[in-house]
């Protein structure tokens, strides 16, 4: 399942329109696990985060959240390219949910209290990659600060 996912997401399989919905929905879970361990510390909190906001995504319960996140953490340890995942998610979902996927990178990044030089950068990465630009993407950092009660960076 995982090898033809990434072989759809890596742009080897048939036709254009071979990446559904649901694919770009475990693409976006594996995004928010790759910037959960992006500092090489993959916690318990930043799990629940992810389980969090894959359960507000798509109304999932939070038994199917963890299902599709431990998916997601298997199609992300298999897949080298952030950039494949992007292209694909930029290519099928509108500008304000793409705004939504780097909100929620945030939450995930802040879930465990630290923000690690690691985390900005990929998150930085993956902002311009989903054609979000710099200013955008500080304001979605500050309102997700704002909204977990931390203090302005």
């Amino acid at each position: 399942m995982f090898k033809d996912l990434l072989t759809r997401l890596m742009g080897d399989a048939p036709g254009p329109d071979t990446f559904g919905a649901e694919d770009a929905e475990l693409a976006i879970a594996a995004l928010l696990v790759r910037v959960a361990r992006a500092d090489d510390h993959y916690d318990d909190a930043e799990r629940a985060r992810i389980d969090q906001v894959l359960a507000c995504r798509r109304g999932l319960t939070p038994h199917e959240a963890a299902e599709r996140r431990a998916e997601a953490e298997a199609m992300e340890a298999s897949a080298s390219d952030t950039v494949r995942f992007t292209r694909q998610i930029k290519d099928r979902i509108a500008l304000e949910d793409r705004q939504g996927v780097l909100a929620a990178m945030w939450e995930v990044a802040f879930a465990d209290d630290t923000r690690g030089a690691d985390e900005d950068s990929l998150i930085r990465l993956v902002s311009g990659l989903l054609g979000i630009t710099d200013r955008d993407s500080a304001l979605i950092r500050r309102q997700v600060m704002v909204q977990m009660g931390l203090p302005p960076a």
